[in-house]
């Protein structure tokens, strides 16, 4: 008989495949609209200790580039990280981990570049966590106010207390300590979401989900045909060096991903096609 476990972790990773087709094609569809064929990308790929995933990266006149990968990963932590992570000392280091992660770099300079992600763990304790935050070169306080009304109204359905914690958590992460300032406008980050409603905390990832897709189709299709400058654009290369840097230096995903051997290709997927430090 199946444990309920196991169910758990086939609803989430069948939803995390979901949402990455539903974004897939939103955005090349998009593509289509606006511009033309965009270029598409897919692989599959292995990890040697249990699991994989699969990449897709999307190039094209609206989306400089995309990266969406869903993956299903599983083993045993080392020891020199077992003590990191909450429940791999009882559970003798081993974990199972599904998640999917969108990264998206603009064209235009008044378009954000947007995240988002939402992941399910399993070690001797079991937790939802994940996030939208969108980071604009310039800042539009209609789409400031759009951004975290929308992220409020999502979050209440759930429970009234989610959106301002969530947001906080968001904006006390998405920080720069060598730099002193914020990655962009914030939105919403949670972690280790247990609320002792497996069926709640799932229904609320997926939700995060389906309002990033819902927010950033909104605020594309805001600014798509605005004009912008080459001053503009060098602007955008510049800002885009914070990602990185934010990345490199203190994102957890990207920690997990290589502390966990999965694929480098895809863990560094997040990271932008062009980018300049002055």
């Amino acid at each position: 008989m199946e444990k309920a476990t196991d169910t758990q972790k086939k609803l989430a990773v069948e939803w995390f495949y979901t949402l990455r087709d539903k974004v897939r094609e939103s955005f090349v569809l998009l593509e289509k609209q606006f511009a033309k064929e965009p270029k598409v990308n897919k692989r599959i790929w292995k990890r040697i200790d249990g699991g994989g995933g699969e990449s897709t990266i999307i190039y094209g006149d609206v989306f400089e580039k995309v990266g969406i990968n869903v993956s299903e990963v599983y083993g045993k932590f080392s020891d020199s990280v077992i003590n990191e992570i909450p429940g791999a000392n009882e559970s003798n280091g081993k974990f199972w981990a599904g998640g999917i992660s969108i990264v998206s770099h603009m064209q235009s300079p008044l378009i954000p570049a947007a995240h988002m992600n939402t992941r399910l763990i399993y070690t001797s304790k079991q937790w939802f966590g994940g996030g939208i935050d969108f980071t604009p070169m310039y800042y539009d306080e209609a789409d400031y106010q759009y951004i975290h009304n929308t992220l409020k109204t999502a979050c209440d359905k759930f429970n009234p207390e989610y959106y301002i914690k969530f947001k906080h958590q968001c904006d006390d992460y998405f920080f720069l300590p060598h730099r002193q300032e914020s990655r962009g406008i914030g939105g919403i980050f949670y972690d280790n979401l247990n609320s002792g409603d497996w069926h709640d905390d799932f229904n609320f990832t997926k939700a995060v989900g389906e309002t990033f897709l819902e927010i950033f189709l909104h605020i594309i299709k805001r600014h798509i045909n605005e004009p912008w400058t080459e001053a503009q654009r060098e602007h955008q290369l510049i800002r885009r060096g914070r990602y990185v840097e934010f990345n490199l230096l203190y994102d957890r995903g990207t920690r997990f991903g290589l502390i966990t051997n999965g694929n480098p290709d895809a863990i560094m997927m997040s990271m932008p096609p062009l980018v300049k430090w002055i």
